[in-house]
């Protein structure tokens, strides 16, 4: 279905659609379940917008179903940071929060100096530690449980594990010199 939809085929997208539906809202709503009765983005919201980027976009190619949801976590990351960057402009910066290690779980859309800041600092681990930074990506901006992050990066539980203690005691870090 895959093929056919890189080939132009609209059907084998809207077929695709179904399959994986379940499974990204399942996410989204893992997500934001913490979120304030009175947030604005809503997980249906979040899926159909990540879904309309990864099949909107020109050539998708996805090897496999870790990658697709890879690219998921990856479109989710950038909605969340984009309207993080909308609100604080609209805030022009201010009520910055020190951040603790329980926070670093899933992240509040509505603390859009949160989101921004670890969008920063993952970008910045990534560039000596790729595996960390794409495990924090699914864990903290697509709300997946370290089992299914590590399935999908070919890591073991325990080496997940093991990445995700040092990825959030990297960010920790991280994020309180920036906060």
């Amino acid at each position: 279905m895959v093929d056919r939809m890189l080939q132009g085929d609209a059907a084998a997208a809207e077929e695709l659609l179904p399959l994986v539906y379940q499974e990204l809202r399942k996410l989204a709503a893992h997500e934001m379940a913490g979120q304030p009765a009175d947030q604005t983005l809503q997980p249906t919201a979040l899926v159909h917008e990540a879904y309309l980027r990864l099949v909107g976009s020109p050539n998708p190619q996805w090897h496999g179903r870790p990658h697709f949801f890879a690219a998921a976590a990856e479109a989710m990351r950038h909605i969340l940071v984009d309207r993080a960057r909308r609100r604080g402009r609209a805030r022009h910066g201010g009520g910055l929060q020190r951040v603790t290690l329980e926070h670093l779980d899933l992240p509040n859309a509505e603390d859009s100096d949160v989101v921004l800041a670890v969008n920063e600092a993952v970008d910045k681990l990534a560039e000596h530690d790729r595996v960390s930074a794409d495990l924090i990506k699914l864990r903290f901006f697509a709300g997946l449980p370290n089992t299914e992050a590590a399935r999908l990066l070919g890591l073991s539980e325990r080496t997940a594990k093991r990445t995700w203690a040092y990825a959030r005691a990297w960010l920790f870090r991280e994020l309180t010199r920036t906060l």
